[in-house]
C-alpha cells in the first residue's frame, strides 16, 4: 500500500524522533554506569534492564504503527497506538518538525491523515443515533442571518452553503450533527450529545485539537477547504463525509 505524502511526513518525524531517543537513553545508560558499580554490583545490570525495556517498548510501538498503516487494518491494540499518538507523539513531532524546517501545519495535516487510518484501520462500527457529525460555524454562508449553532436545523435550505447538503446526509442516515463556535462549545457538544464516534470538519488547528480532547472517542477528522480564506464562507467535501460516516454505520453507499 503506496503512504500517501501526508502519512510520510509524520512517519519520516517519528523515525528522527526515535534515533535522537535513543541516542539519549544511549548516554543515559553510559554515562552514570561506572558510577553506579560503586553503589552496588548489581545496579548496573538492573539499570540496563530497564532501559532495554524502554528501548524494546519504543522500538515494538513504532513498528506496530507502520505496520498498521501499510496493511490497512488492526493488527494489535490500534485503538491505543491512537491514543500514544494523539496525547504522546503529536507534541514530539510538533518539536521534531520545527528542528528540521517542517511546517506546523504540514505536521497537523499528517497527524489527522494518521489517525484517520488507525481509526478506519480499527473498523468501529456504530449505531446512527451514536454518531455526531461536527462542524466549523464558518462553513454557514456569512451572510445568513440565520443562527443555526444551536440547531442546525433552523437551516432554511438555500443552497449558499453546504449546510443544507450536510442537514440532508444527516437525515438520510439518521446521524447527529452540530455546529461548534469554538473548542469550548465543541466538547459541550460532545459531552451533551455523548456519541460513540464524530465525523469532525474544521481547520488542522481545530482538528487536532478537537481529536486530542475527544480521544478515546474515535475521530475522523476531514479538512476544510478555505478559498476565501480562514473562517469565513468555508466549504468541504460531501462525499468525504458520507465516507466518513459510512466508515462508522458500516453500510453500503
Amino acid at each position: 500500500m503506496e503512504i500517501k505524502p501526508k502519512k510520510r511526513i509524520f512517519i519520516g518525524l517519528l523515525v528522527f524522533t526515535c534515533l535522537i531517543l535513543f541516542f539519549l537513553i544511549f548516554l543515559l545508560w553510559y554515562v552514570p554506569i561506572v558510577g553506579l558499580k560503586n553503589i552496588h554490583p548489581s545496579l548496573p545490570l538492573f539499570f540496563t534492564i530497564v532501559l532495554a525495556v524502554l528501548v524494546f517498548l519504543m522500538f515494538s510501538g513504532g513498528l506496530l504503527l507502520v505496520f498498521t498503516i501499510f496493511i490497512g487494518r488492526d493488527i494489535f491494540l490500534s485503538h491505543k497506538l491512537r491514543g500514544i499518538v494523539a496525547k504522546v507523539l503529536f507534541p514530539f513531532m510538533i518539536l521534531m518538525g520545527r528542528l528540521v524546517g517542517v511546517s506546523k501545519e504540514k505536521v497537523r495535516q499528517s497527524f489527522i491523515e494518521l489517525n484517520n487510518h488507525l481509526v478506519r484501520s480499527n473498523h468501529h462500527r456504530t449505531r446512527p443515533n451514536k454518531l455526531l457529525i461536527l462542524l466549523p460555524h464558518c462553513i454557514q454562508d456569512f451572510d445568513c442571518e440565520i443562527k443555526i449553532t444551536g440547531n442546525v436545523k433552523n437551516c432554511k435550505g438555500c443552497g449558499k452553503c453546504e449546510i443544507k447538503d450536510l442537514n440532508e446526509l444527516s437525515d438520510q442516515y439518521q446521524v447527529k450533527i452540530a455546529v461548534a463556535t469554538g473548542g469550548t462549545l465543541a466538547r459541550r457538544i460532545i459531552v451533551d450529545n455523548r456519541p460513540e464516534a464524530i465525523v469532525a470538519v474544521a481547520c488542522e488547528l481545530d482538528l487536532t485539537s478537537g481529536i486530542q480532547d475527544s480521544y478515546p472517542i474515535p475521530v475522523i477528522g476531514i479538512l476544510n477547504e478555505r478559498p476565501n480564506g480562514p473562517c469565513i464562507n468555508t466549504k468541504v467535501d460531501i462525499q468525504k463525509v458520507r465516507d466518513a460516516i459510512l466508515d462508522f454505520l458500516g453500510n453500503d453507499p
